[in-house]
């Protein structure tokens, strides 16, 4: 395992995953600020709608200010984003 660093990736849902070291915020879409972040990342081509359709429940921001569109609950995300299950 020399030079190889562990890796944590977190379902958002649909078999879709993200890297949890890469996470900065996981937000409730709810508010009129959170629809324009929305908005804002598709016109400059950041938006990543991993929802399957589905109704968005929680918005991912990255360290690469992509914003990840998710159908699983806020709170659900921040309890996987905190467990210690890691990935090699």
């Amino acid at each position: 395992m020399r030079g190889r660093e562990k890796i944590k990736l977190v379902n958002i849902g649909f078999g879709n995953v993200v890297v949890a070291s890469r996470v900065v915020a996981v937000l409730s879409p709810n508010s009129a600020p959170m629809r324009r972040l929305k908005e804002a990342a598709r016109e400059r081509g950041k938006l990543i709608d991993a929802s399957q359709g589905r109704k968005t429940r929680a918005i991912i921001v990255t360290d690469s200010d992509h914003v990840i569109l998710s159908a699983v609950q806020p709170e659900t995300l921040a309890q996987r984003l905190t467990s210690t299950d890691e990935v090699e």
